[in-house]
């Protein structure tokens, strides 16, 4: 599965850094977030603020960088185009 990251501010309130993930078909799938230093242990993670589609549901994850994310998208789209 192809995913496209493409950098963005994000007016979430504290942290701004963003990507937002599209597929192949160029759909947005997901908004990803990077996690500042208020967060402790997960400082410096990727969070899932939202997904939409296969990604859309009660979870949302953290990943220890960007390619953990990558795996687990393209994991729970299931090769989705």
């Amino acid at each position: 599965m192809t995913l496209i990251f493409e950098s963005v501010r994000v007016a979430t309130g504290s942290d701004e850094e963003g990507m937002l993930v599209f597929n192949g078909g160029k759909r947005l799938v997901a908004v990803l977030t990077h996690l500042g230093d208020q967060y402790g242990g997960v400082s410096g993670h990727w969070y899932l603020e939202v997904g939409f589609g296969r990604l859309d549901g009660p979870s949302h994850p953290t990943f220890a960088d960007l390619g953990a994310a990558e795996e687990w998208l393209s994991r729970r789209m299931g090769g989705q185009r």
